[in-house]
């Protein structure tokens, strides 16, 4: 394994949600509500049906708390490479959830076993050369027409680069274009969807009143963060 190819989440399992604070302090609100934030954006495409869902890159399973809150019949299974990080997340209990480690690679689950493969911030946490396996780990394990919900920091807005390179677990990230995203994906079976950007502004104080605008702002890429809507497709 060449070196650092996966940042190292076990010294931050237990704090990582009080340090996370901390350091967005700036954006006005804590890090349970942008975990929140990703999952209900989900809601405008997917219903609370039975389906089989995979959160790539868990980490202490808060995304499951919030799952479970906005779809509480979907079947979870949640993995990452930290084992205090699952240690974390399995002392949440949470119902219809199955929290396991793995190595970072080898996603070990069937082929299309998955309806929804959720990721939020994890591609900037693994070495670029791994980029390619990982999606690629993904596609297999997604049905066709499957949905995959990528979040990620966007590297042109300078407020995100600011506190990346303030966080003490952000070290060694490295910030992903939308574009490089997109080209990841479509080189591996999806198609895209919809392609948003997100976090135009304060969570508090007097911008905050203008926090509605932001739906019209998601064409425009110097939001704090983007996410990325695709679909699994089969080619002949």
């Amino acid at each position: 394994m060449r070196e650092r190819s996966f940042d190292d989440f076990d010294a931050y399992a237990k704090d990582y949600r009080s340090i996370h604070t901390r350091n967005i302090k700036i954006s006005g609100a804590d890090s349970f509500y942008f975990a929140e934030m990703k999952v209900k954006l989900l809601q405008p495409w997917e219903t609370n049906t039975p389906l089989k869902i995979l959160d790539v890159g868990c980490g202490d399973g808060i995304t499951e708390v919030y799952i479970n809150k906005y779809f509480a019949l979907w079947k979870i299974n949640a993995i990452d490479i930290s084992e205090k990080s699952i240690e974390e997340a399995k002392t949440k209990n949470i119902i219809n959830c199955d929290f396991s480690i793995y190595n970072g690679e080898d996603i070990p689950f069937a082929d299309g076993e998955f309806d929804v493969v959720f990721m939020a911030g994890v591609l900037h946490h693994i070495d670029f050369a791994l980029h390619k396996n990982l999606i690629r780990e993904i596609s297999r394990v997604i049905k066709s027409a499957g949905r995959f919900y990528l979040f990620e920091h966007n590297p042109l807005n300078p407020v995100t680069k600011h506190l990346v390179n303030t966080c003490v677990f952000d070290k060694d990230a490295r910030l992903l274009k939308s574009s490089y995203t997109i080209k990841l994906l479509r080189g591996n079976n999806f198609l895209i969807m919809q392609k948003k950007f997100i976090l135009f502004l304060p969570r508090k104080g007097i911008l905050s009143k203008f926090i509605f605008l932001e739906k019209y702002l998601q064409w425009l890429p110097f939001g704090g963060q983007y996410y990325i809507r695709a679909v699994k497709i089969n080619q002949d």
